[in-house]
């Protein structure tokens, strides 16, 4: 039986809180291109911003780094 690690939605300022100034900016940015903040996600000892822009999906990472293909895997 899979557990559901999610407990309740998480507004916007909660994600962001979790961001260092680097992921802000990008997250800013690509929100310019319709891109809306969905969940972040922690891997290992750092964070990744998931974006959503209709079906098309971007990432940025620790970094501040943009992924426009990024392989993340959603669940249901």
């Amino acid at each position: 039986m899979k557990q559901e690690r999610r407990r309740s939605a998480k507004s916007f300022n909660q994600f962001w809180q979790l961001l260092n100034p680097a992921q802000q900016f990008s997250v800013f940015e690509l929100q310019r291109f319709g891109y809306e903040l969905s969940f972040v996600r922690k891997l290992e000892q750092q964070h990744l911003a998931v974006l959503k822009a209709g079906d098309r999906l971007a990432s940025v990472d620790i970094e501040g780094q943009i992924n426009i293909a990024p392989t993340v895997v959603l669940r249901d």
